[in-house]
C-alpha cells in the first residue's frame, strides 16, 4: 500500500508527490527566521567582526548577539525534529496535533531504541562519535541519521495515523483507541524502526557517501545539470523534493565541526556559521545554492524589463505594476513564481531558456567558488546576511554582482529577441480576444467583479467538490474529488498567474499573498 490513503493512492504520481512535497513546508517555513537570528547574531559576535569594528565590542551587545546566535542555531541544530513533526502534520489529514505528537514521540522511541542496541552491542563511542556516525539528539547519544531519519519517522507516523485514527478496541479498552491509540502504536512501531535502522543504517550511509562523491566527481556539467533540473520542476513545485537531499543530507556532502559530524550543504553551512574558527565556507554551498542570488537578484529583473518593453504601448501602464511587483518580491526574498508564471505558459521555450540560465548560473558560482549560503531562496535579505556581513574572504560575495550585471542584460536582451522575433504572448502582448487576468497593485484582479473566495470555490468545482487544502510559498495545492470540474478561466479571473492540474491534484499560482488566500478559504469552507 502506498503511504498515501485510499482516496489517493489511485491517483497520478503528481498527486502523491504534490502532497508530500507540500509536506516539506512547514518545517522549511521556520527556516527563515531562524537564518535571520543566526545570521545577525553570528556576524555580529565573531571575533574577526568585532575586530575589524570595535564599536561592537560592548557587553550587553555581544550578549544579545549570542543568544540570536543560538536561538538560530538550535534550530539548525534539530532540523531532524522538525521534519519528523512537520512532515506528519503535513500529511495527516485531520486531527493534525495527534499526529505531531506521535511523530515526535516515535522519533525519540526510535533514537533510544539506537542507543540501547549501542550499548548492548558495546559500540557506543566514547569519544569522536563524529568518526564513529554517531551524534547526540535531544540528549540521546545515537546514529547520526539526521534529516533522513525524521522523514522516515514523520512518513511512518502518518502511515500509522491514516490506518489506526478511527480504530475502535473493545469496551474496556475504550478510552485508548481513536486518536489516542496513535502515539501508542506510533512508540512501539519505532522500536522495531529502531532496531531496522540500527542494522541498515551504516550501510545505507556508505551508500550515500558513494553517491554523494559520484555527485562531486561530476564537476562543474553536474552542477549546471543540478541547476537545470531544479528549475524545470520549479512549476510543477516537485522541485522541494529534489533539492532538500542535497541541503539536508549526505548527497550534499559532510564535515566535522566543532567534534560534530554534519551532513547536507545548508546543515553545514549553518553549523559553520556559529563556529568562529570558519576561515572559508563549504565549497558544497557554491554548487546547490549560491547560483541562486545571479538568477533571482539580476537575471529575472532583465527578463521583467524586457517583457515590459514588449508590451503594448496601452498595456503597459497595468503589466508595469505587475512587474515592478514581481521583480521586487524576486529581488528581495528569492521567490520567483510570480514572474516565472507570466510567461511559463505562454512561451514554454523561453522557460526553457531561463532554465538552461540558471544552469548556467550555477555553474559558476561553483566555479568562482561563491559560498553565500541561504535559508529559503536567493534574495537580497539573504544575499546581506549570509553574504556581505560575513565577509568576502568566507564567501566571495562580491562575485554575485560582478557576474549578476551581465546576467542582467543577458536575460534582458534574449528575452527581448525571442519575444519579438516568435511573437510570444508574454504580458500586455496578448491578442484582444484572450481573456486574460492582470492583478493591479491592491492584488484586486481587474478583469473579476465578484468576490475572490466565491470566484476561486467556483472555479475548483464548488465546496463539495474540495477534499483538501494547504499552500507553499506561492501557490494554492487542493487536491478535489473531480478534476474535469476545474475551470481554468475562474481561477484565473480570481487573479491566479497560471493553473496546474494533474488528475484531482491542482495548484493554483498567486504569488506570495497566497497564505491571505487559503485562510479566506478555510473561513469560507470551515476546513
Amino acid at each position: 500500500m502506498s503511504i498515501f490513503d485510499n482516496t489517493t493512492s489511485k491517483g497520478t504520481f503528481f498527486e502523491k508527490a504534490q502532497r508530500f512535497g507540500k509536506s516539506f513546508m512547514l518545517p522549511i517555513a521556520v527556516l527563515p527566521a531562524a537564518g535571520l537570528l543566526l545570521g545577525i547574531g553570528g556576524a555580529f559576535s565573531n571575533p574577526n567582526t568585532i575586530k575589524a569594528y570595535p564599536f561592537l565590542n560592548i557587553t550587553w551587545l555581544q550578549n544579545i548577539f549570542t543568544i540570536m546566535a543560538d536561538a538560530g542555531s538550535i534550530v539548525f541544530a534539530n532540523l531532524a525534529i522538525l521534519f519528523a513533526v512537520g512532515i506528519a502534520v503535513g500529511l495527516a489529514r485531520s486531527d493534525r496535533g495527534t499526529a505531531g505528537l506521535a511523530s515526535l514521540l516515535a522519533f525519540l522511541v526510535m533514537n533510544s531504541t539506537i542507543h540501547s542496541l549501542l550499548k548492548i552491542t558495546d559500540t557506543l563511542a566514547k569519544n569522536n562519535l563524529a568518526q564513529a556516525g554517531q551524534g547526540m539528539s535531544l540528549g540521546i547519544q545515537t546514529l547520526e541519521t539526521g534529516v533522513f531519519g525524521g522523514i522516515v519517522v514523520g512518513i511512518m507516523t502518518y502511515y500509522l495515523h491514516n490506518k489506526y485514527n478511527k480504530i475502535e478496541l473493545p469496551q474496556f479498552l475504550g478510552f485508548f483507541g481513536g486518536s489516542r491509540f496513535i502515539p501508542i502504536i506510533s512508540s512501539f512501531a519505532a522500536i522495531f524502526l529502531g532496531a531496522i535502522m540500527f542494522v541498515i543504517w551504516p550501510h545505507f550511509q556508505k551508500i550515500i557517501f558513494s553517491i554523494g562523491s559520484i555527485v562531486g566527481s561530476t564537476g562543474y556539467i553536474g552542477t549546471l545539470i543540478y541547476g537545470f533540473i531544479l528549475r524545470m520542476l520549479g512549476p510543477f513545485g516537485l522541485h522541494h523534493i529534489f533539492y532538500l537531499p542535497f541541503w539536508t543530507t549526505a548527497l550534499g556532502g559532510s564535515a566535522i565541526i566543532n567534534g560534530q559530524l554534519v551532513e547536507g550543504t545548508q546543515r553545514i553551512f549553518f553549523a559553520q556559521l556559529g563556529d568562529p574558527s570558519t576561515t572559508h565556507y563549504y565549497i558544497g554551498i557554491s554548487r546547490f545554492m549560491s547560483g541562486r542570488f545571479i538568477t533571482m537578484m539580476f537575471g529575472l529583473i532583465g527578463a521583467c524589463l524586457a517583457m515590459y518593453q514588449t508590451a503594448r504601448p496601452e498595456k503597459k501602464k497595468i503589466v508595469g505594476g505587475l512587474l515592478l511587483s514581481a521583480a521586487l518580491t524576486s529581488f528581495l526574498t528569492g521567490i520567483t513564481e510570480p514572474i516565472e508564471f507570466s510567461f511559463l505558459f505562454v512561451a514554454p521555450a523561453l522557460y526553457v531558456l531561463h532554465a538552461f540560465f540558471d544552469g548556467c548560473a550555477f555553474m559558476i558560482a561553483h566555479m568562482l567558488q561563491i559560498t553565500v549560503g541561504q535559508t529559503f531562496s536567493g534574495g537580497f535579505i539573504d544575499f546581506i546576511l549570509f553574504g556581505v556581513l560575513q565577509g568576502v574572504s568566507k564567501t566571495n560575495w562580491i562575485y554575485i554582482p560582478m557576474v549578476g550585471i551581465p546576467w542582467f542584460f543577458l536575460y534582458y536582451f534574449s528575452f527581448k529577441f525571442c519575444i519579438l522575433k516568435f511573437n510570444l504572448k508574454t504580458p500586455g502582448r496578448e491578442d484582444e480576444t484572450d481573456e486574460i487576468s492582470i492583478l493591479t497593485q491592491n492584488n484586486t484582479p481587474a478583469s473579476a467583479n465578484q468576490n475572490r473566495v466565491d470566484c476561486i470555490i467556483n472555479g475548483l468545482g464548488g465546496k463539495t467538490n474540495i477534499i483538501e487544502l494547504d499552500c507553499c510559498a506561492t501557490r494554492l495545492r487542493i487536491t478535489v474529488k473531480d478534476g474535469n470540474l476545474v475551470r481554468e478561466s475562474l481561477l484565473k479571473k480570481s487573479g491566479a498567474r497560471g493553473v496546474l492540474k494533474s488528475g484531482n491534484a491542482v495548484q493554483v499560482i498567486y504569488g506570495p499573498q497566497v497564505t491571505v488566500i487559503k485562510n479566506e478559504l478555510e473561513e469560507t469552507l470551515n476546513l
